[in-house]
Protein backbone atom coordinates (compact mmCIF):
# COMPACT_ATOMS: atom_id res chain seq x y z
CA UNK A 1 0.00 0.00 0.00
CA UNK A 2 1.19 3.32 -0.81
CA UNK A 3 1.63 6.13 1.72
CA UNK A 4 0.28 8.98 1.96
CA UNK A 5 2.38 12.15 0.75
CA UNK A 6 0.21 14.53 1.61
CA UNK A 7 1.91 16.26 3.95
CA UNK A 8 5.34 15.78 3.07
CA UNK A 9 4.22 17.04 -0.52
CA UNK A 10 2.76 20.40 1.29
CA UNK A 11 5.71 21.38 3.57
CA UNK A 12 7.82 21.06 0.23
CA UNK A 13 5.66 23.43 -1.67
CA UNK A 14 6.07 21.26 -4.54
CA UNK A 15 4.86 22.72 -8.20
CA UNK A 16 5.22 19.31 -10.10
CA UNK A 17 4.17 16.02 -9.24
CA UNK A 18 6.13 13.72 -7.69
CA UNK A 19 7.19 10.93 -10.60
CA UNK A 20 7.98 7.15 -10.60
CA UNK A 21 9.91 5.06 -12.11
CA UNK A 22 8.08 1.94 -13.35
CA UNK A 23 8.85 -1.60 -14.51
CA UNK A 24 5.70 -3.44 -15.77
CA UNK A 25 4.08 -6.09 -17.78
CA UNK A 26 1.77 -4.02 -19.49
CA UNK A 27 1.16 -0.18 -19.87
CA UNK A 28 -2.48 -0.82 -18.78
CA UNK A 29 -3.60 2.08 -16.06
CA UNK A 30 -0.76 4.71 -17.24
CA UNK A 31 -2.55 6.24 -19.32
CA UNK A 32 -2.26 9.07 -20.89
CA UNK A 33 1.24 7.94 -22.67
CA UNK A 34 3.76 9.38 -24.51
CA UNK A 35 6.34 7.44 -26.91
CA UNK A 36 9.71 8.66 -28.30
CA UNK A 37 9.18 9.12 -32.39
CA UNK A 38 10.83 5.71 -33.07
CA UNK A 39 14.21 6.24 -34.76
CA UNK A 40 14.90 10.10 -33.06
CA UNK A 41 16.96 10.85 -30.25
CA UNK A 42 15.24 12.46 -27.73
CA UNK A 43 16.37 12.86 -24.02
CA UNK A 44 14.06 11.48 -21.68
CA UNK A 45 14.07 15.29 -20.05
CA UNK A 46 12.49 16.40 -22.89
CA UNK A 47 9.33 14.89 -21.83
CA UNK A 48 9.05 16.87 -18.12
CA UNK A 49 6.74 19.25 -19.16
CA UNK A 50 4.28 16.17 -20.34
CA UNK A 51 5.03 14.73 -16.69
CA UNK A 52 3.39 18.37 -15.69
CA UNK A 53 0.72 17.14 -17.34
CA UNK A 54 -0.16 13.63 -16.12
CA UNK A 55 1.63 11.54 -19.03
CA UNK A 56 3.56 9.12 -18.59
CA UNK A 57 6.39 7.74 -21.06
CA UNK A 58 6.48 4.77 -22.16
CA UNK A 59 10.31 3.17 -22.76
CA UNK A 60 10.88 -0.56 -24.35
CA UNK A 61 13.65 -2.47 -25.81
CA UNK A 62 12.50 -1.52 -29.13
CA UNK A 63 11.98 2.44 -28.56
CA UNK A 64 13.72 4.41 -25.97
CA UNK A 65 14.69 7.48 -27.57
CA UNK A 66 18.30 8.23 -26.24
CA UNK A 67 21.43 5.72 -26.51
CA UNK A 68 22.13 6.40 -22.95
CA UNK A 69 18.35 5.57 -22.08
CA UNK A 70 18.62 2.60 -23.79
CA UNK A 71 22.01 1.42 -22.21
CA UNK A 72 21.49 2.12 -18.62
CA UNK A 73 17.50 1.41 -18.21
CA UNK A 74 16.46 -0.52 -20.97
CA UNK A 75 19.49 -2.61 -21.16
CA UNK A 76 20.31 -1.91 -24.94
CA UNK A 77 24.22 -1.34 -25.86
CA UNK A 78 23.64 1.03 -28.81
CA UNK A 79 27.20 1.23 -28.99
CA UNK A 80 30.55 -0.70 -28.76
CA UNK A 81 32.22 -0.14 -25.17
CA UNK A 82 35.39 2.02 -27.16
CA UNK A 83 33.06 4.22 -28.46
CA UNK A 84 31.25 5.13 -25.38
CA UNK A 85 34.62 5.93 -23.73
CA UNK A 86 35.73 8.07 -26.69
CA UNK A 87 32.35 10.06 -27.12
CA UNK A 88 31.92 10.05 -23.30
CA UNK A 89 35.50 11.38 -22.99
CA UNK A 90 36.91 12.95 -26.21
CA UNK A 91 34.04 14.34 -27.38
CA UNK A 92 32.19 15.73 -23.95
CA UNK A 93 35.64 15.74 -21.19
CA UNK A 94 33.89 14.48 -18.88
CA UNK A 95 36.70 13.12 -17.21
CA UNK A 96 39.98 13.69 -16.63
CA UNK A 97 41.74 10.48 -18.84
CA UNK A 98 40.61 7.62 -21.36
CA UNK A 99 41.72 5.24 -18.37
CA UNK A 100 39.66 6.58 -15.79
CA UNK A 101 36.77 7.32 -17.93
CA UNK A 102 36.75 3.31 -19.18
CA UNK A 103 37.17 2.19 -15.28
CA UNK A 104 33.88 4.25 -15.05
CA UNK A 105 32.01 2.71 -17.78
CA UNK A 106 33.02 -0.62 -16.78
CA UNK A 107 32.35 -0.54 -13.53
CA UNK A 108 28.53 0.99 -14.39
CA UNK A 109 25.47 -0.97 -14.08
CA UNK A 110 22.94 -0.92 -16.44
CA UNK A 111 18.71 -1.74 -14.58
CA UNK A 112 17.53 -4.95 -15.44
CA UNK A 113 14.38 -4.71 -16.88
CA UNK A 114 12.03 -7.17 -15.09
CA UNK A 115 8.73 -6.66 -17.54
CA UNK A 116 8.62 -5.39 -21.24
CA UNK A 117 8.01 -1.54 -20.66
CA UNK A 118 9.97 1.22 -18.20
CA UNK A 119 7.61 3.55 -17.24
CA UNK A 120 8.26 7.10 -16.25
CA UNK A 121 5.65 9.71 -15.17
CA UNK A 122 2.98 10.21 -12.08
CA UNK A 123 3.00 8.81 -9.01
CA UNK A 124 -0.06 6.45 -8.91
CA UNK A 125 -1.14 4.50 -5.94
CA UNK A 126 -2.76 1.42 -8.20
CA UNK A 127 0.34 1.09 -9.42
CA UNK A 128 2.33 1.29 -6.39
CA UNK A 129 3.40 -2.00 -6.58
CA UNK A 130 5.36 -1.66 -9.89
CA UNK A 131 7.25 1.41 -9.37
CA UNK A 132 10.97 0.89 -8.19
CA UNK A 133 11.65 4.59 -7.71
CA UNK A 134 10.17 8.20 -6.63
CA UNK A 135 11.98 11.19 -7.62
CA UNK A 136 10.84 14.86 -6.21
CA UNK A 137 11.54 17.77 -8.82
CA UNK A 138 12.82 20.35 -6.19
CA UNK A 139 14.39 23.74 -5.40
CA UNK A 140 16.98 24.21 -3.36
CA UNK A 141 14.60 24.97 -0.13
CA UNK A 142 12.54 21.81 -1.01
CA UNK A 143 16.14 19.73 -1.57
CA UNK A 144 17.28 21.13 1.59
CA UNK A 145 14.24 19.63 3.16
CA UNK A 146 14.60 16.66 1.32
CA UNK A 147 18.47 15.80 2.43
CA UNK A 148 17.58 16.35 6.17
CA UNK A 149 14.45 13.95 5.96
CA UNK A 150 16.41 11.28 4.47
CA UNK A 151 18.80 11.13 7.32
CA UNK A 152 15.86 11.28 9.45
CA UNK A 153 16.26 7.90 10.64
CA UNK A 154 19.88 7.35 9.38
CA UNK A 155 22.37 5.56 11.75
CA UNK A 156 25.90 6.46 12.17
CA UNK A 157 28.22 4.59 10.20
CA UNK A 158 25.58 2.56 7.98
CA UNK A 159 25.34 3.47 4.33
CA UNK A 160 25.12 6.97 2.74
CA UNK A 161 21.20 8.13 2.86
CA UNK A 162 21.72 10.90 0.34
CA UNK A 163 24.57 9.99 -2.43
CA UNK A 164 25.15 12.32 -5.87
CA UNK A 165 26.96 9.97 -8.21
CA UNK A 166 28.31 10.90 -11.16
CA UNK A 167 26.23 9.55 -14.62
CA UNK A 168 23.93 10.52 -16.76
CA UNK A 169 20.26 11.94 -16.23
CA UNK A 170 18.58 8.50 -16.56
CA UNK A 171 20.98 6.61 -14.69
CA UNK A 172 19.91 9.05 -11.85
CA UNK A 173 16.74 8.04 -11.87
CA UNK A 174 17.35 4.25 -11.22
CA UNK A 175 21.04 2.38 -11.97
CA UNK A 176 22.64 4.26 -10.15
CA UNK A 177 21.36 2.69 -6.78
CA UNK A 178 23.27 -0.25 -5.30
CA UNK A 179 20.06 -1.62 -3.41
CA UNK A 180 16.14 -0.35 -4.26
CA UNK A 181 15.36 -2.23 -0.60
CA UNK A 182 17.82 -0.11 0.57
CA UNK A 183 16.53 3.32 2.05
CA UNK A 184 18.79 5.70 -0.01
CA UNK A 185 17.92 9.03 -1.86
CA UNK A 186 20.19 9.89 -5.18
CA UNK A 187 20.77 13.96 -5.95
CA UNK A 188 20.29 14.17 -9.72
CA UNK A 189 19.54 16.09 -12.78
CA UNK A 190 23.13 17.21 -12.16
CA UNK A 191 24.13 16.22 -15.92
CA UNK A 192 25.13 18.81 -17.54
CA UNK A 193 23.66 18.11 -21.29
CA UNK A 194 19.95 17.32 -19.86
CA UNK A 195 19.94 20.20 -17.61
CA UNK A 196 18.49 22.50 -20.64
CA UNK A 197 15.46 20.49 -20.26
CA UNK A 198 14.61 21.49 -16.94
CA UNK A 199 13.68 25.00 -15.27
CA UNK A 200 17.02 26.35 -14.09
CA UNK A 201 16.55 25.90 -10.42
CA UNK A 202 15.60 22.69 -10.41
CA UNK A 203 16.98 19.28 -9.60
CA UNK A 204 16.07 15.82 -8.93
CA UNK A 205 15.85 14.01 -5.66
CA UNK A 206 15.23 10.29 -5.97
CA UNK A 207 14.62 7.84 -3.10
CA UNK A 208 13.39 4.30 -3.12
CA UNK A 209 10.65 3.02 -1.92
CA UNK A 210 11.75 2.27 1.42
CA UNK A 211 13.34 6.08 2.12
CA UNK A 212 10.28 7.34 0.67
CA UNK A 213 8.20 5.65 3.48
CA UNK A 214 10.57 7.15 6.03
CA UNK A 215 9.65 10.43 4.40
CA UNK A 216 5.97 10.47 4.22
CA UNK A 217 5.84 8.68 8.21
CA UNK A 218 7.47 12.05 9.31
CA UNK A 219 4.84 13.21 12.06
CA UNK A 220 4.54 16.21 14.55
CA UNK A 221 7.57 15.19 16.30
CA UNK A 222 9.72 15.74 13.24
CA UNK A 223 11.43 19.17 11.78
CA UNK A 224 8.44 19.67 9.61
CA UNK A 225 6.97 20.72 12.11
CA UNK A 226 9.69 22.83 14.42
CA UNK A 227 11.20 26.15 14.19
CA UNK A 228 14.30 25.77 11.74
CA UNK A 229 11.23 24.68 8.90
CA UNK A 230 8.97 27.58 9.73
CA UNK A 231 11.54 30.43 9.74
CA UNK A 232 12.28 29.20 6.44
CA UNK A 233 8.93 29.52 5.59
CA UNK A 234 8.05 32.66 6.83
CA UNK A 235 11.44 34.07 5.26
CA UNK A 236 10.26 33.36 1.51
CA UNK A 237 6.25 34.93 2.03
CA UNK A 238 8.66 38.08 3.55
CA UNK A 239 10.45 37.85 -0.05
CA UNK A 240 7.53 37.52 -1.87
Amino acid sequence: MMPDPGRLVDKLGLGAPLIAVYDAPSTEGFEPLVTPVPGRHVCIFQFYPNFLEGETLLLTRENFGCGGAGTWLCGVRTRSRDDYVTFLYEGEGLKCSREVMGKWFDGARPYRMEHANVLIGPLREDRYGLAKSITFFVNPDALSILVIGAHYCSLPGGPPAVIAPFGAGCMELLPLFDDLDRPQAVIGATDVAMRRHLPPDILAFTVTKPLFEQLCAMDEQSFLFKPFLKNLEKARKKGK
